[in-house]
This record gives structure tokens, sequence and C-alpha cells, in this order.
């Protein structure tokens, strides 16, 4: 018999195929704003622009790729609070990565909003103490 195989979802997910791959690859929507996010996430590791544009809202999505550092590695996510409003949604984490052998904390509370049954990333501030 042959041994399956599975890898560990970058998000936190025990197995990325089950996790956000069913998203990324797999052309499922994300049915809340945290699944999104996590995804996202998932493909900033994976250097996806394609589906960080395609998960971005038009309103401020940038026409350029998505920007990353050379040397940019991502380490984990933590999600603090998913707050879901009707067709609006906030989502707090904190994203740990590595750059230049220096480890740094991106602390994040991001709005999504749902269009057409979709959720879109629209922006995110950063809590001043992260």
């Amino acid at each position: 018999m042959g041994k399956t195989t599975t890898t560990a979802c970058p998000c936190g997910g025990k197995d990325y195929t089950s996790c956000c791959g069913r998203f990324i690859d797999g052309g499922e929507i994300p049915q809340t704003a945290e699944q999104l996010m996590r995804s996202r996430y998932t493909a900033y590791t994976r250097h996806d622009d394609a589906y960080l544009k395609a998960t971005w809202h038009a309103s401020t999505r940038p026409a350029e790729p998505v920007a990353q550092e050379d040397g940019l590695k991502w380490l984990g996510l933590e999600v603090r609070k998913h707050v879901p409003a009707g067709e609006e949604a906030t989502v707090e984490f904190v994203a740990r990565c590595k750059t230049g052998g220096r480890a740094q904390r991106l602390h994040e509370l991001s709005r999504f909003v749902r269009e057409a049954g979709r959720w879109y990333y629209v922006d995110g501030v950063f809590p001043e103490n992260a």
C-alpha cells in the first residue's frame, strides 16, 4: 500500500490540501473572512501573486505585483480575533517572519467585504501596541 503524505499548511492547519490549498489550488471559495485571511497568508508564503490579487478588493488592489522582500521567510500565523458583521468583517492577526536574519512580527487588523458571495481583502491598520 502506498503511503499518503500530508504537508502542513503554512497558516497552521494540519494539511495544506484540505486547509488553504482547497481555496488556492482547488477553486473553492472561502466562506468566512478568516478563511480568506488564512489563505492569503499562505499565498504570501508561496509568493502566489495571482491569488493575492484575485482576493484583493478592486478599490484598493495594487496595479503592480505584490512586493515581497528577497529573503523574507514567513514563520507562523496567530489569528487573534474574527468579527463578522454581515457583508463586512475584521480579522486581527499576528504573522511572524524573518528577514536578514532578524525576526519580526506583523500585527494587523484587516478589513474584508463580501460581494456576490465572495470575500475580499480591503485594507488593514497596524495597532500601535503590537
